[in-house]
């Protein structure tokens, strides 16, 4: 093979995505985050952020960012224990650990990062981690990077669950059960109560997911961890600050120790340059933000019980978050109606094998929609929509 063609293989790879309408392309968003934003030129309702409370174009937020920007410059410089620390990320850790009520936090530059990280210095080749089949990515790479034996399990199957334990937890030293606590591309929410029973019944570690239930569940914002009453068991934390807090970075929360052990041997944040003062900056605002204006949350919850009752009758994934998933036969079905609420004006992306098993419009509820735009969107769902 002639240098020329050694990627040829590419050109090939990428014509079978395109045949399958797996294809995917970037879509340039112009203006301020919000619930209205700027898509190719004209102005569509955003459906299609994870920015649940309307937070990243919030002025206290942009405030804090300038502020922390002109006072220690754009970057952190450096990895945290070189040059990169400084008091305000450990102001963002002790703001994390009292939102989830645990002893301690460590942010990380991505939610990805922590999951990385924290998996992969937890367990090693002589582990098992038993993962939900449904999980984000990042906890699947970060089972895969450990080295430790992955045992995926049914979606949200205690039952199953409890037989793999039962079978293979003796074989193995350490064990970790993880999952997503909303996951991602259905919207629903993982067992935990469960889940953490049979982490203590088969003396296992259980690490979960927050990334798009901070800020969103619990009565505080705190997450699933406290809708489900477990604030205070002890569960690995990982989230975000990108999502709901409005900022970038992921965390992770637990106990001191855990926390001490991750300083040291977590290498993706070991090896890694600081959080930006900015980004750290701005999910102090947010959190700050969450745990003095519930009201906020409280009229996300209002827009999404208006479009669930609204559209019972459609095909819903079910759903206990801000994350609304309407099921579609195939992927050109999915695409012609994203391009159909494109055209009327609303941006709710069409998600598509292989990230998802069957094909969805994908719907992101904000605090920030008004009960007009709610409507809106009903209106043309309903139309589009197939239905039982």
């Amino acid at each position: 093979m002639s240098q020329k063609d050694i990627y040829g293989w590419v050109d090939q790879s990428l014509s079978t995505i395109k045949k399958a309408n797996w294809y995917r392309q970037t879509k340039a968003i112009a203006g301020k985050a919000g619930a209205v934003v700027e898509l190719n030129g004209r102005q569509v309702v955003n459906f299609a952020s994870n920015d649940y409370l309307g937070l990243a174009g919030d002025e206290r937020l942009i405030n804090a960012a300038i502020k922390a920007t002109k006072e220690f410059g754009t970057g952190s410089t450096g990895s945290r224990l070189t040059s990169g620390h400084r008091d305000l990320h450990r102001e963002l850790e002790r703001a994390i650990a009292d939102l989830k009520q645990t002893e301690d936090a460590l942010v990380f530059s991505s939610g990805y990062l922590a999951n990385l990280g924290t998996i992969s210095a937890i367990v090693n080749k002589r582990d098992v981690i038993f993962s939900d089949q449904y999980n984000h990515s990042s906890l699947k790479n970060g089972a895969k990077l450990s080295g430790a034996t992955c045992i995926d399990f049914p979606h949200n199957d205690v039952d199953a669950l409890r037989a793999l334990l039962a079978k293979h937890r003796q074989n193995y030293r350490r064990c970790l059960i993880t999952a997503d606590s909303v996951f991602s591309m259905d919207g629903d929410l993982c067992p935990l109560p469960q889940l953490a029973e049979l982490a203590e019944e088969f003396g296992a570690m259980l690490l979960v997911d927050e990334a798009h239930a901070t800020g969103v569940l619990g009565k505080t914002g705190a997450g699933v961890t406290e809708h489900f009453n477990c604030t205070g068991k002890p569960i690995i934390q990982i989230g975000t600050l990108s999502k709901a807090l409005g900022s970038l970075g992921g965390y992770v929360a637990g106990s001191a120790k855990l926390i001490d052990f991750l300083r040291n041997r977590a290498a993706t944040w070991i090896y890694t340059t600081g959080l930006s003062p900015a980004d750290t900056a701005a999910a102090i605002a947010a959190i700050k933000i969450i745990q003095t204006e519930s009201g906020r949350r409280q009229e996300l919850w209002t827009n999404i019980t208006q479009l669930k009752q609204a559209l019972g009758k459609a095909e819903i994934v079910p759903s206990e978050s801000a994350i609304l998933c309407f099921g579609l036969e195939n992927p050109e079905q999915a695409l012609n109606l994203g391009q159909v609420l494109i055209k009327k004006g609303f941006f709710a992306p069409a998600i598509r094998p292989p990230t998802v098993p069957t094909s969805r419009i994908r719907i992101s509820v904000m605090a920030t929609h008004s009960t007009q735009q709610m409507q809106n969107l009903i209106d043309i769902l309903q139309t589009h929509l197939p239905t039982s």
